[in-house]
C-alpha cells in the first residue's frame, strides 16, 4: 500500500497530522524522512555555544529542510547534557551572550545561504552586524517578519535592506563597538513597518530618531523595561509613529509611561488596545483615560498600587466601545468601581479578565451582579484567585451562557460542583483551563468530559484524565494539555 502513494499525497497526510503524530513519521523509512522534511515548513532550533566545526553541521541540517518559511533559532549556555543542536517547540525569550560572536554570525550566514524560502526568522543566537543582515535580505527576499538581538551603538539605516519586513521585534543584548564598513543614506526613509517590539531602551540611548521618522505606517508598538524613547526627553521624531497607531504595549516602561500616553492622547485617534503592566502613575493614567475618547476597544492593565476605582469610571464615562477588559492583580479596584464599569459597558463587553484581584474574593456577591450585567460574555478569566468558592462562581455562571472560553487556573477553593454547573449552565464552552484547581477530582474532569458536547480544548493535569476520558477526548477531538 505505501508504494502506491504518490508523494504528493503522502507529504498531504503528513501536514494534517497532529504533531504527536508527526513526530513519529520520519522514523518509518527513508522515503517518508525525506518527504516530511520537504514538506516541514516551520523549525525551532536550540543552539549550544559551539566550535568551528558544528557550524558546518548546523548548516547540512539546514539544507535537509528546503521549504522553511519559519524559522527560530535561540543560543542557549552550554551544558553537557545539551545536543549539538536540537528541535524546539518554543524558544527561549532572552539573550544569552552580550559579546560579539563569530559564532552567531556564521550561524545567520547559514541560515541565509540555506532558506532562501523564509518570512519569518526569530534569531536571538547573539547579535549580527548589519553587513550580515544585508546578506539576509539579498537571500530571503520576502521576509516579512525578524526578530533579533541588538547591540549599542544603534543603527537602523540595514532596515532598508528588507522591503518586505512587516513585524520587527529587537532584544538587548548589551553594548559593543564594531566598525562596519557598509555607507547609509542619512535621509529617512517610510518603512513597511506595520509592528515593532523594542526591548530595554536606556535613558540615554541615541540612534533612535531615524527609526521614529521612518515607520510612519506602524499599526502596532510593544516597548518592554524602556527607561526611553531615544534621542533625549526632549526629541519630537517619537510622535511621527503615533498616528496610524491601533496596539501599544508598554510593559515595565514606569519612567516614560506618561509621557507616552500623554504624547499618544494628542496624536493618535485611531488606538483600538493597549497594554499596561508594572508602570505610570495615577494622574498620568487618569489623564489619559479622561482625555482620550477614541475608538478604544481593549484594555488590559496589571497595576497594583496605580489603578483605583477614578479610573475605572473615567474609563465607564470616556470609553463604551470596550469589547476586552482584563485586570491583573489591581488592588485598589473595589465592586463598586467594577459595578460602575460594568454598567456603562454590559451591550458590548465579550472578555473579562479578573486575575489575582482579591475584589473577587473580599466582596461576595460581585461576580453574581457582574454576570447579571455582562450577559454578552464570551471568555472569562479569574485564574489565580485561590479563595474563590463555588457559590461565587456558579452564581455568575448562570447568567453568563454565550461562554466559549473559561480560565480558572490556581482557583484552588473550587470543587467538582463547579463542573456541574458549567455542565448545565455554559453548553456553549469549547475551552476550559482548570489547572492547579487541586479539589477538583478525576471523576469530575471524566463527568465533564463526556457530557460537555461544544469542548475543544482542557487544561488539566494528566493524572486527573483516566483512561475513559483519553478515548473520549481522542474520538471527539478534544485537546487535552497538561
Amino acid at each position: 500500500m505505501e508504494s502506491l502513494l504518490f508523494d504528493e499525497l503522502l507529504q498531504e497526510i503528513f501536514q494534517r497530522l497532529p504533531s504527536s503524530a508527526s513526530s513519529a513519521v520520519p522514523l518509518v523509512c527513508k522515503r517518508w524522512l525525506i518527504l516530511h522534511r520537504n514538506c516541514r515548513s516551520s523549525l525551532s532550533l536550540r543552539f549550544p555555544s559551539a566550535s568551528p566545526s558544528s557550524l558546518s553541521v548546523f548548516s547540512s541540517f539546514l539544507s535537509r529542510y528546503p521549504r522553511l518559511s519559519s524559522l527560530a533559532v535561540v543560543l542557549v549556555p552550554p551544558d553537557k547534557s545539551t545536543p549539538l543542536f536540537s528541535i524546539s517547540s518554543d524558544a527561549a525569550e532572552g539573550c544569552e551572550e552580550t559579546h560579539f560572536s563569530l559564532l552567531s554570525e556564521h550561524l545567520l550566514l547559514a541560515v541565509a545561504f540555506n532558506c532562501g524560502h523564509l518570512r519569518h526568522l526569530r534569531f536571538l543566537a547573539g547579535p549580527v552586524s548589519p553587513s550580515s543582515l544585508l546578506s539576509l535580505s539579498s537571500s530571503c527576499e520576502h521576509l516579512s517578519s525578524l526578530s533579533l538581538s541588538f547591540v549599542r551603538p544603534f543603527s537602523f539605516h540595514w532596515l532598508t535592506f528588507f522591503p518586505s519586513l512587516k513585524d520587527l521585534s529587537l532584544v538587548d543584548c548589551g553594548s559593543i563597538g564594531y566598525d562596519d564598513t557598509l555607507q547609509f543614506d542619512s535621509d529617512h526613509h517610510e518603512l513597511p513597518l506595520e509592528s515593532l517590539c523594542l526591548s530595554g531602551i536606556k535613558a540615554g540611548d541615541r540612534g533612535f530618531r531615524w527609526l521614529w521618522r521612518s515607520c510612519t505606517k506602524l499599526r502596532r508598538l510593544q516597548l518592554r523595561s524602556c527607561e526611553g524613547t531615544g534621542d533625549g526627553a526632549s526629541s519630537s521624531a517619537f510622535v511621527r509613529c503615533l498616528p496610524r497607531l491601533q496596539e501599544l504595549e508598554l510593559r515595565t516602561c514606569r519612567s516614560i509611561a506618561d509621557g507616552v500616553l500623554l504624547r499618544l492622547a494628542e496624536h493618535c485617534g485611531s488606538l483600538h488596545s493597549l497594554l499596561l503592566y508594572d508602570g505610570g502613575s495615577r494622574d498620568g493614567l487618569h489623564h489619559f483615560m479622561s482625555q482620550y475618547r477614541s475608538t478604544l476597544r481593549k484594555l488590559d492593565l496589571r497595576l497594583p498600587l496605580d489603578l483605583d476605582n477614578e479610573h475605572l469610571s473615567a474609563v465607564a464615562r470616556n470609553i463604551r466601545g470596550l469589547v476586552s477588559l482584563r485586570l491583573q492583580s489591581c488592588c485598589l479596584v473595589t465592586g463598586e468601581g467594577l459595578k460602575t464599569l460594568s454598567s456603562a459597558v454590559n451591550a458590548e463587553l465579550e472578555e473579562l479578565a479578573l486575575i489575582n484581584c482579591d475584589v473577587v474574593e473580599r466582596e461576595p456577591g460581585l461576580l453574581t451582579t457582574l454576570g447579571q450585567s455582562l450577559r454578552e460574555l464570551r471568555k472569562l478569566d479569574l485564574s489565580y484567585n485561590e479563595m474563590l468558592r463555588d457559590k461565587e462562581l456558579v452564581s455568575m455562571l448562570v447568567s453568563c451562557k454565550n461562554l466559549v472560553d473559561l480560565n480558572l487556573r490556581g482557583c484552588r477553593g473550587l470543587t467538582g460542583a463547579t463542573l456541574l454547573s458549567m455542565f448545565k449552565s455554559c453548553k456553549l464552552l469549547e475551552t476550559i483551563d482548570i489547572k492547579q484547581c487541586c479539589r477538583i477530582e478525576a471523576d469530575n474532569v471524566e463527568f465533564f468530559l463526556l457530557n460537555s458536547p461544544r469542548l475543544r480544548q482542557v487544561h488539566v493535569e494528566e493524572s486527573k484524565i483516566s483512561g475513559v476520558a483519553k478515548t473520549w477526548a481522542s474520538q471527539k477531538f478534544i485537546k487535552i494539555i497538561d
